[in-house]
């Protein structure tokens, strides 16, 4: 091993322990700059706040000013647009507090690839240049530049007023003779509030892209796998445990879907029910985005699963065969005791050896993990539940699936 490959990254994240999606990037170093962050993302609360006072806070200023607070004349004042509520009270804070949960999970992925054995020495450069390649990414300026043009070109003025505006008088948009127009809120709302959030949001979704490929690029390396591995995906269990890491930020998808699924039952008279596929392609969608990643590692994992079977497959017909001559067809010495023998325990480890193998899983996904993130989705239009039921027929049927 040369000098200059133990100086790589790869070698080096052994101690220092540093992989995380969100530990850099422009709008990190800003907020580092203002001390609304740390280096180990704590001050969640700060930035929340800091966030507000920018998105929302003027909106209800504004929204004052211009007369729409609860006046009539609007069909969505604004106090009364959860849809707005949500998004920059609830949602933008999800997305925040997301961070440090997501990084505290995956903080410790690359190391536990070395500390697994799981790189052969042989691919420690490709190991080494996938980190770093995820690395730059992640610090990308330009990346996030893209994303803010992506933000006003689609996201606003084709996005947002072609397809999820609500299509009534609101306090952000007023119709006239001459057609709708935006009020003094909707300005700020259109132009600062509502690109913000958009931009928090396709932040996280680049993030996911770069974990993405650091995966794909993982799996590209022939891994040494260990079938008969107790977590029963060959070593790479502790990749199962990184979804938990992004169940805030399913929870903010969910808030995001009941916010509008609200607004439009209330002031668009739409019914739940007829939100049903929109919540399926939901919960459908981020459970691929989440577990989609791992299935990368499939094909590898199959192959151990091949190769395990067989090698062990073998030795056991080897160990059964000794076995069988020695104790059913006369082989022991008349001076060994069946009672006590080793190779009774023996016989039982390599049972139980071979069954690890036979039920190794092909993905490093677990149903309880598909279940309790699909719940983290569904949780926030619980509350949705009580526009088609009364509280008592829903607490029933709520204690109903409980006990």
């Amino acid at each position: 091993m040369t000098a200059g490959a133990l100086q790589s990254g790869a070698y080096l994240l052994r101690d220092s322990q540093d992989f995380s999606l969100v530990h850099g990037g422009p709008l990190f170093q800003l907020l580092l700059r203002a001390h609304l962050l740390s280096d180990a993302l704590t001050w969640v609360m700060r930035r929340i706040v800091m966030f507000v006072l920018i998105t929302w806070v003027p909106l209800l200023l504004l929204a004052a000013l211009d007369g729409n607070l609860l006046r009539t004349r609007v069909a969505v004042p604004f106090l009364l647009d959860l849809e707005t509520h949500i998004r920059f009270l609830a949602v933008v804070p999800l997305l925040l507090a997301a961070e440090l949960i997501v990084h505290r999970r995956l903080l410790g992925v690359a190391r536990t690839f070395l500390e697994r054995n799981l790189i052969p020495e042989a691919a420690m450069p490709r190991f080494d240049a996938a980190v770093t390649s995820a690395f730059r990414l992640r610090n990308s300026v330009a990346a996030e530049l893209l994303l803010i043009a992506l933000v006003y070109v689609v996201g606003v003025l084709i996005v947002w007023r072609q397809f999820t505006a609500i299509d009534v008088s609101t306090w952000y948009a007023t119709a006239s003779s001459t057609g709708s127009g935006l009020t003094h809120a909707g300005m700020w709302y259109a132009y600062l509030s509502l690109p913000i959030f958009q931009f928090l949001l396709l932040r996280w979704y680049y993030r996911l892209f770069i974990w993405v490929r650091f995966l794909w690029q993982v799996s590209r390396i022939d891994l040494a796998l260990v079938a008969t591995h107790p977590d029963q995906v060959a070593g790479l269990g502790f990749l199962a445990q990184t979804v938990y890491g992004f169940s805030v930020l399913l929870v903010a998808h969910g808030a995001m879907l009941a916010a509008q699924i609200a607004n439009r039952i209330f002031f668009a008279g739409a019914a739940f029910g007829d939100f049903k596929v929109e919540i399926a392609v939901m919960v459908g969608f981020l459970m691929c985005v989440v577990f989609g990643p791992l299935l990368v590692f499939s094909p590898q994992l199959a192959r151990a699963k091949r190769r395990g079977l067989n090698e062990y497959g073998t030795l056991a017909e080897r160990y059964v065969r000794d076995f069988d001559g020695k104790w059913l067809r006369g082989g022991a010495s008349e001076s060994e005791a069946l009672m006590g023998s080793a190779d009774i325990q023996s016989l039982a480890d390599m049972g139980n050896s071979f069954s690890v193998v036979r039920t190794m899983r092909l993905a490093p996904i677990s149903r309880e993990a598909i279940l309790q993130l699909a719940a983290a989705v569904l949780v926030p239009l619980v509350p949705l539940l009580l526009t088609v039921m009364p509280v008592e027929e829903l607490t029933r049927k709520l204690l109903g699936l409980v006990f």
